[in-house]
């Protein structure tokens, strides 16, 4: 993929990168993190931890993912020469923020077509917030300077501050694939070739996941076809560390021979190390606390070949396109906690094991229990000397480990444990210390035979189907056949020489078995290449774990060990020591750098508002976008006991039964078979996939048969454990809705070392419902129904299908196969009851029923009705139940369970086969499934996305306001509809855009205010009550202007009188006006206690205070120029006199006529700045600058309706209060 990086400095620094199609453009955010001192060249190793800065002083960055046509680029200039191969991410470092581009790679794998792998040969970083660093060279020469340079007093260049970053990156020795996810082996990823699935891709082998993490969440946060968009523009680049090779192999030494003369096939390496405790040879050792342990690498062998054509077969014709083998083993640290102090002379340095035993138990545990999670069952290998006192300490601490682990824990109070955790101890300095030297590590076949049988390998194959049509188009679809379900796990000291040859003759082993079960064998030319491949390998990650290429590798390479050899062992030795001793910490600082374990370090925050917007916009409206449709399921069991007679036989009956019409052709086909192949002991440890093969050819020719014209079933995929298999027919014309088709299996037989009894999944997704189909075959025996309680549970939270997705992370799950459940019955009672039909009897002591309604198995999972009689143990042929000696009883040990609540099943019944002791069982559903209309999505998304770019502009090219926020781009929408829109510094949710704080609250009756006697401080602790009732005097005197009573102007009613006229207001405001102002109490006293001193019995609670303004008072000739502190509580006579200031005009509202006055208070001033008049009493008053009655008044602003609290004072009378 081209793309090019751009630059912009105006008005903000921005990098773009671009391709014809999309550009994904960048901006730094500087208000986040100019505190943030991020990128300390020590590491955690090297400093006791201390506090680091947390996410929120993150640096922040700016992204937006746009259709290049319609960006503006125009003030964008080129910023790299050449085209660049994807980004690896965003890095902060001395608190810049660097982004990094891959400039220069190699291409060097092909493992299948279709999908290469690069070697990373050469990167640049460029700084998102300062141009300082945008013209530094590694060769400190700008070759774009002028030619009248003096060189010679030129300044000092600044050092890139990640130099060492770049270089650690371009030593070539990371890889990656804008092709697949390189990141995990063949069986834990799509079946189609040439698929990137970036959700899938696994952190513990993404040396970039620290940098490309912020990348990736943005991702998450686009819609489909943005995410689609984004993927295939190649920017995002997925790095691993390690080794990858391939090494094409002629068809004259190809081991499968092919009808496609002059095709090579391909031989591939592939070595993932973990970046989970990642570092050199002495200061990354053993394991941690979370179960990681130091140089854990993935090695795969991957052969892929061009295969002949197959036989034809009526109705259609099948060949295969293409065949491809992987397995994968493992190699490790000894898992327990040791270290190893580096020296100057080598062998000499010492092995310390740190932690006690107990203590290392829990991660150790963890450890093997991800191993087992991930690959199945583990055999270790472990090739530590016995005759070196440090290596065998190790071993000790390792075998008891392996002693206490669970998953070698045989018995208990449990029974039947998991034996998953095997081990073989091989001295390899003893064994090879002979004349034969290297030649005898070949004895570690026999070892291991056993368990390499048992592991198989994965093998998938490419079929080309179509009907009888020559002129149809082939659709070709990729096939599993086998999974590998075993891993083994090598470890010596360093886990690279002694390691990486062993690791040699497994691989060997695996591929010869391979070709053995094809009746093919390789040649000489062809296992010289693959020992080549091996020998590289181990050269290539003993550089990065110790600095020099492997020991032992020229026997690796030729077979045998020559002088040169031995001098060249010897070399690397002694610069293994140098390395170790005086450049591992800086090597350790810059891994450190890498994966983000520096102390303070903070990963980079990438927002786009809009897109964010857009999420959430298209959530809340997916009605618009998303619908649901009902969809046939068929479902089928079937225990062959190992025969195969009824491959010819008419499956009819069975696959397509006469149903309603609306059941028949269903566009899902689940087929479950148990006992595929007889389970004799040498069948139980291997999977032979001949048989699956015949029945899986029956089975859709069985369905295409019964088709509707036009319509065929095509196997979606299939998986089989010995002899359970499990295969997924789906129709030809829903393909278009069905994706992310995975397989998983889980072992039970033997403690979990066979393939007896176990289980078979295979999950998909229906448009965006997640379906998932699991047959399984548990323990035999009458007895036995708790053991096979915990084989559910071993199923049930063993498998794990891709992302770590279990069972119950589904929408719709159906189980079928032999359960074995029995009826608690005698054999005689048994066919009695079947006799007379008496099925409610049978079921009530059937033990799946019992074990379900106890909640011991299956919880949550329902079944329908069983109208049929038991369907085991027939004599062969007849529907005669066992005759033989041991005279089974009945049972239904055959059936289909469901989970999901749009799931509804519509049959449920037995089909007349009788080639087998078991008869078949099937089970059609109709099945809700939702679907999303993505152009109709899109659109929408579209219209969103546009209407709010014309909102706020567009905020990464075209914003040309420095002032303005990044947080501002966000609409000020509720979360919720009761809640106020979010703030931000230019809008406040309690202030309504500048306008002054309002208080709505209202008192809850007529006459009541609040309570003076409160504390200010609303949370301090008090018994008085929030508001209380005011007295009233129904028809009060002024003593300036007597008025005859008369009804007020604007009709409201009048509180009723005080009902105690021993105690007046009158009364109670001549009392508060004697007391003195100098003896007053602070303002917290109430009043209310002052009158209760001047009179026995309890006083009415006080008038509240008015304003200033609002206070009638008697008219006076003089007015004191002077203003005065005035008491609010001071009756009108202690008042004093002020001038005859006319009131201020005020309009005449709701009617009510003004009444002239000789004497009012001064006027009110504006609520300004230098005009604003205190009205609080007792306080100096700014801004006397008094107008003439003529002068008009400065207007208030608004204020909402209020209740008038003052109304039934005759002082009022002539005034209106303000609304």
């Amino acid at each position: 993929m081209s793309i090019r990086v751009l630059i912009s400095d105006y008005p903000h620094r921005s990098i773009a990168l671009v391709t014809p199609s999309h550009a994904l453009i960048f901006r730094y955010s500087p208000s986040a993190s100019d505190a943030t001192h991020n990128g300390s060249r020590t590491s955690i190793q090297s400093l006791p931890p201390r506090t680091s800065t947390d996410g929120s002083a993150a640096s922040r960055c700016m992204v937006e993912f746009v259709h290049a046509p319609s960006a503006d680029l125009s003030d964008y200039r080129t910023l790299h020469p050449t085209l660049v191969h994807g980004t690896l991410g965003l890095i902060t470092i001395n608190n810049d923020v660097f982004i990094s581009v891959v400039t220069l790679c190699e291409k060097v794998a092909t493992v299948r077509p279709g999908e290469t792998i690069q070697k990373i040969k050469g990167v640049d970083f460029y700084c998102l917030n300062s141009s300082d660093y945008d013209h530094i060279f590694s060769d400190n020469l700008d070759p774009y300077a002028q030619h009248a340079q003096d060189y010679t007093q030129r300044e000092p260049l600044l050092e890139h501050p990640t130099l060492a970053l770049k270089n650690l990156l371009s030593e070539g020795s990371f890889y990656y694939s804008t092709d697949f996810d390189l990141t995990n082996r063949l069986q834990d990823r799509s079946t189609e070739a040439a698929l990137l699935d970036i959700d899938n891709l696994d952190e513990s082998f993404l040396w970039n996941s620290y940098m490309i993490d912020p990348l990736v969440k943005f991702r998450s946060r686009l819609v489909a076809h943005e995410r689609e968009a984004l993927d295939s523009s190649g920017f995002l680049t997925s790095a691993i560390r390690g080794y990858a090779a391939t090494f094409a192999i002629p068809s004259s030494s190809a081991p499968l021979r092919t009808s496609r003369v002059g095709m090579p096939s391909t031989l591939t390496l592939i070595s993932r190390l973990s970046c989970r405790k990642a570092g050199t040879r002495f200061n990354s050792r053993g394991i941690d606390d979370d179960g990681n342990v130091a140089n854990f690498v993935e090695s795969e062998t991957v052969y892929w070949s061009p295969s002949a054509a197959g036989v034809s077969e009526p109705g259609f014709r099948e060949s295969s396109g293409g065949i491809c083998f992987s397995y994968a083993q493992i190699r490790g640290s000894v898992p327990v906690f040791w270290e190893q102090a580096t020296t100057l002379l080598p062998g000499q340095q010492k092995i310390t094991v740190t932690r006690s035993a107990e203590g290392t138990q829990p991660a150790f545990d963890k450890h093997f229990g991800e191993l087992e999670q991930n690959y199945g069952a583990v055999h270790i290998v472990n090739l530590l000397s016995a005759s070196k006192p440090g290596e065998a300490e190790l071993t000790t601490a390792y075998q008891k480990g392996i002693k206490f682990s669970p998953l070698n824990d045989v018995g208990g109070n449990r029974g039947r444990e998991h034996h998953l955790l095997e081990q073989t101890v091989f001295d390899f300095h003893a064994e090879t210390k002979g004349p034969k030297g290297y030649e005898t590590a070949n004895l570690i076949r026999r070892h291991i035979g056993a368990a390499a049988e048992g592991f198989a390998y994965y093998l998938s194959e490419e079929m080309d189907e179509s009907d009888e049509h020559p002129q149809e188009k082939s659709h070709k679809r990729t096939v599993v056949v086998l999974q590998q379900e075993g891993v083994f796990r090598t470890n010596c000291l360093d886990c690279l020489d002694r390691t990486n040859l062993i690791q040699t003759i497994i691989s060997r082993m695996a591929v010869e078995t391979f070709l053995g079960h094809r009746g093919e064998n390789a040649a000489s030319d062809f296992w010289s290449r693959h020992s080549s491949l091996w020998a590289d390998n181990g050269d290539a990650l003993s550089r990065i774990y110790a600095g020099t290429g492997a020991l032992k590798s020229s026997y690796t390479r030729s077979g045998k060990m020559s002088i040169g050899g031995v001098l060249s062992d010897i070399r690397k030795s002694t610069a293994r020591t140098y390395i170790n001793t005086f450049l591992d910490k800086g090597r350790q600082e810059n891994i450190d750098i890498l994966l983000g374990k520096l102390v303070g370090q903070t990963p980079v925050h990438l927002f786009d508002p809009i897109n964010d917007y857009v999420a959430a916009e298209l959530a809340k409206r997916s009605s618009e976008y998303q619908s649901s449709d009902d969809i046939n399921i068929w479902c089928g069991t079937y225990n062959l006991n190992g025969k195969t007679t009824g491959i010819d036989q008419d499956l009819s009956s069975w696959l397509a039964p006469q149903l309603e019409k609306s059941q028949q052709n269903p566009e899902i086909v689940a087929v479950g078979f148990q006992e595929i192949v007889e389970l004799s002991p040498q069948q139980i440890m291997n999977s032979d996939p001949t048989q699956k093969q015949k029945w899986e050819k029956a089975v859709r020719r069985t369905l295409n048969k019964h088709a509707v014209a036009g319509e065929r079933y095509v196997l979606l995929r299939s998986g089989q454990l010995v002899g359970a298999a499990l295969c997924i027919f789906a129709k030809s014309s829903v393909l278009k809705n069905i994706k992310n088709v995975e397989g998983a299996i889980k072992k039970t037989g033997m403690s979990g070392m066979a393939g007896n009894k176990g289980a078979v999944a295979i999950r998909l997704d229906y448009a965006k419902t997640h379906i998932c189909f699991v047959t399984a075959h548990l323990a035999a025996g009458f007895a036995n129904y708790e053991e096979r309680n915990r084989d559910y549970v071993t199923i049930h939270h063993g498998l794990r299908f891709q992302r770590n997705r279990g069972i119950d992370d589904h929408d719709t799950v159906i189980w079928m196969g032999d359960f074995n459940y029995r009826i608690g019955l005698g054999a005689d009672k048994v066919k009695s009851l079947i006799k007379m039909g008496d099925l409610e009897t049978l079921y009530e002591n059937d033990q799946l029923n019992l074990q379900m309604v106890a909640g011991l198995t299956f919880p949550f999972y329902s079944e329908s009705r069983i109208t049929f009689e038991p369907t085991y143990k027939y004599d062969l042929g007849t529907d005669t139940y066992d005759t033989s000696e041991k005279a089974r009883i009945p049972a239904w040990t055959d059936r289909i369970l469901r989970k999901g609540t749009n799931l509804r099943q519509i049959n449920y019944n037995t089909a007349p086969l009788r080639f087998s002791d078991h008869r078949p069982v099937y089970a059609t559903f109709q099945c809700t499934v939702s679907i999303v209309d993505e152009a109709i999505k899109e659109a929408l998304s579209h219209e969103i996305y546009e209407r709010k770019r014309s909102e706020v502009g567009h905020p990464t090219i075209n914003d040309g306001d420095d002032d303005s926020e990044d947080e501002d781009l966000i609409g000020y929408d509720s979360i919720e509809p009761s809640l106020p829109p979010a703030s931000s510094d230019q809008r406040k949710w309690w202030l309504d855009n500048g306008q002054p704080a309002r208080s709505a609250i209202k008192p809850p009756k007529d006459g009541m205010v609040p309570n003076p006697n409160r504390p200010s401080n609303p949370f301090t602790p008090t018994d008085e009550s929030d508001w209380v009732q005011v007295p009233r005097n129904p028809t009060p005197q002024t003593q300036t202007a007597p008025q005859p009573p008369g009804p007020r102007q604007n009709g409201r009613k009048l509180p009723p009188p005080f009902q105690k006229p021993e105690s007046s207001v009158n009364e109670l405001v001549r009392n508060i006006s004697t007391t003195s102002l100098t003896q007053s109490s602070p303002r917290r006293q109430s009043t209310a206690s002052l009158a209760t001193s001047s009179s026995s019995k309890k006083a009415a609670p006080p008038v509240a205070r008015k304003p200033l303004h609002l206070t009638a008072s008697p008219s006076s000739p003089t007015l004191d120029p002077k203003p005065t502190s005035v008491n609010a509580f001071s009756s009108p006579r202690s008042r004093p006199e002020t001038a005859a200031f006319p009131p201020p005009p005020r309009r005449n509202t709701a009617g009510t006529v003004r009444k002239e006055v000789n004497s009012v208070p001064a006027p009110p001033q504006p609520r300004r700045q230098g005009k604003l008049v205190k009205r609080d009493s007792g306080r100096d008053v700014r801004g006397m600058g008094y107008r003439d009655e003529e002068e008009q008044r400065p207007s208030l602003p608004p204020r909402r309706p209020t209740v008038d609290l003052l109304g039934g004072d005759a002082e009022l009378e002539g005034w209106k209060s303000l609304t």
